[in-house]
């Protein structure tokens, strides 16, 4: 018997096998083959159709099934990630009413930004945790103000992953982890921010029945049967949001241990036993998927726009179209820490929440035509994107985080040893490489649910540990570099 992941991003559908057993994985695929468009019809806005989600995941699963040669009887249950903060609003008869507003849409900024200052700064840190931002509450409020012929309709507000439920159980359900992403759970409370909601003028009862995070959350029906190709009657057992469930499938839950991914931007999230935090616009707290009451795990979350999309950038313009990026880390490698005095401020991804939302570009300094080359300016990119890690790892630091393990996939930027030598040297933490996806991660979720792994750590496996980057001795030289361009980054950047 087999339970089936999936993890709904903005780009494409992932859609995972496991082995109910073993927690082994026996299939990995995704659709579509090109990324979901995105929708951004002003500045700053982005959408996505619901209802193409939901058919893109039952041809992921019909594809997966003929990949493995699996039968669909033999699948016991279903996980869910999902890309976090979306917005999806249904009617009366669980229609969709409009396109979600997706996680990088801004078009809610200002609404969050008030809402803060006029809910109360104090209560909202004390309370949700964060600013309510632009998260799905405030998308709400812009639905209400500017769509009101819409909102009037709306019966239910639901976050991406939520939706695909809807799809699967016919049942409308949400969970405290994916309430707190929406900024819309007390924690001090212990429940609904109603207090908010009236601030924002909606009525609490657009939010769906809340079930535990790992629990059977509805069974499928058989008209999703029929659309997905899955059993009727088998349960979704379990949902997150992406990164809550990207640190779950690295096996990371406990107070002191990070999930990094270095992919075309950054995060940093790190697990906390304290509900307290100083850092509120800098960092998002949420729920974890371990997260009680009486045993409390946030994720505090951190986010740098200029990763590894700085390094592609290099790629498409620097180096030869032949060359891959194992030959750029290679090249990187013959130039000596701290490139030669060459450093990179990685930062040309639009605003950066870390730097209070400014937006101050990316930057060369001390480039040097008559010294530096090509390596010099690949080791300077690696080197500049660890540098913004260790900078948001200080932030963390500061916000109460101690730091005893970091954990990473095996599919970014952390397969660089420049890049991974560099943080863990300066952060002083041991980096481990897990081979895993946040599919593979979901269906082993939803075997913890039901039975077949008494704890989360049985669904894991010490045969996905690829490597691990230990911090080097000489760190006396990675430091010099690194506050040097820390200097850099403060005359830039003015706190």
């Amino acid at each position: 018997m087999y339970y089936i992941g999936f993890d709904l991003g903005s780009s494409s559908v992932k859609a995972a096998l496991i082995e109910a057993k073993t927690g082994k994985s026996v299939g990995i695929t995704h659709y579509p083959e090109t990324e979901m468009a995105i929708v951004a019809e002003q500045i700053g806005w982005a959408e996505q159709d619901p209802n193409l989600w939901w058919e893109n995941i039952c041809k992921v699963t019909k594809k997966l099934l003929a990949e493995t040669g699996i039968s669909s009887n033999e699948i016991k249950g279903i996980g869910i990630a999902y890309q976090m903060h979306g917005m999806v609003v249904v009617d009366k008869n669980n229609e969709v009413l409009r396109p979600s507003i997706i996680w990088c849409d801004s078009r809610a900024v200002e609404i969050g930004n008030a809402a803060f200052k006029e809910a109360g700064e104090d209560k909202c840190v004390a309370n949700l945790l964060n600013s309510p931002g632009n998260f799905t509450l405030s998308k709400l409020k812009w639905v209400k103000e500017n769509e009101p012929e819409i909102f009037e309709k709306v019966t239910k507000l639901l976050l991406p992953g939520d939706f695909i439920a809807l799809k699967l159980t016919g049942e409308a359900t949400t969970t405290i982890s994916g309430l707190s992403e929406g900024i819309m759970w007390d924690f001090k409370q212990n429940k609904l921010a109603d207090w908010l909601f009236d601030y924002m003028g909606i009525a609490t009862d657009v939010i769906p029945t809340i079930v535990p995070t790992f629990s059977n959350q509805g069974i499928v029906t058989k008209k999703a049967s029929e659309e997905i190709g899955l059993p009727e009657g088998i349960p979704v057992l379990y949902r997150a949001g992406d990164q809550p469930n990207n640190a779950m499938s690295l096996n990371v839950f406990e107070p002191g241990e990070i999930a990094a991914t270095g992919g075309t931007s950054g995060v940093v999230y790190a697990v906390t036993d304290s509900s307290k935090t100083k850092e509120n616009t800098r960092i998002n707290n949420f729920a974890h998927v371990n997260y009680k009451k009486e045993q409390p795990r946030i994720g505090k979350l951190l986010n740098i726009n200029g990763a590894g999309i700085q390094y592609s950038w290099m790629k498409n313009n620097i180096v030869a179209a032949t060359d891959s990026y194992n030959d750029m880390n290679n090249l990187a490698a013959s130039i000596p820490v701290g490139s030669d005095g060459l450093r990179i401020l990685p930062f040309g991804n639009g605003a950066e929440r870390m730097l209070n939302n400014e937006n101050i570009g990316a930057s060369f300094l001390n480039l040097n035509f008559n010294r530096h080359g090509k390596p010099h300016l690949l080791r300077a990119a690696l080197e500049s994107i660890a540098f913004s890690f260790v900078y948001g790892i200080d932030i963390l630091k500061n916000d109460g985080i101690d730091v005893n393990a970091i954990k990473a996939g095996n599919d970014n930027l952390f397969r660089s040893e420049i890049f991974s030598n560099t943080i863990a040297t300066l952060v002083g933490a041991d980096i481990r490489i897990i081979d895993t996806t946040g599919a593979v991660g979901a269906a082993r979720a939803a075997g913890v649910s039901f039975g077949d792994f008494k704890t989360l750590n049985d669904a894991f496996s010490d045969s996905e540990h690829v490597m691990t980057y230990h911090p080097l001795n000489d760190k006396k030289i990675y430091m010099d570099a690194y506050l040097l361009w820390k200097q850099d980054l403060e005359k830039m950047y003015k706190k």
